[in-house]
């Protein structure tokens, strides 16, 4: 979905971003996903857990596994942070 708005415009990008909430959990509930054909983007990392719970941790060892030096794609799905704090 598309919103289609003036960006310079605070009160239409709040409402866009409350729209695109209530979307992504009923989406959720349904039991599909919060993200798109392009992937999640950063503003939809916040509702990875929730679709996935403990796969995540699955998805951040593969991640650390197949890219020790967080080259790829750093900060995308899972944080680098969570990655490399045990290290």
């Amino acid at each position: 979905m598309n919103f289609v708005l003036d960006p310079a415009n605070p009160v239409e990008h709040a409402e866009a971003c409350r729209i695109e909430e209530k979307l992504i959990l009923r989406a959720l509930e349904m039991g599909g996903t919060c993200s798109g054909e392009h992937g999640v983007g950063y503003g939809r990392k916040k509702y990875l857990e929730s679709e996935h719970g403990a796969a995540l941790d699955v998805m951040r060892a593969i991640k650390q596994a197949l890219d020790p030096g967080n080259r790829m794609n750093p900060g995308k799905i899972v944080e680098p942070q969570n990655l490399y704090s045990e290290a």
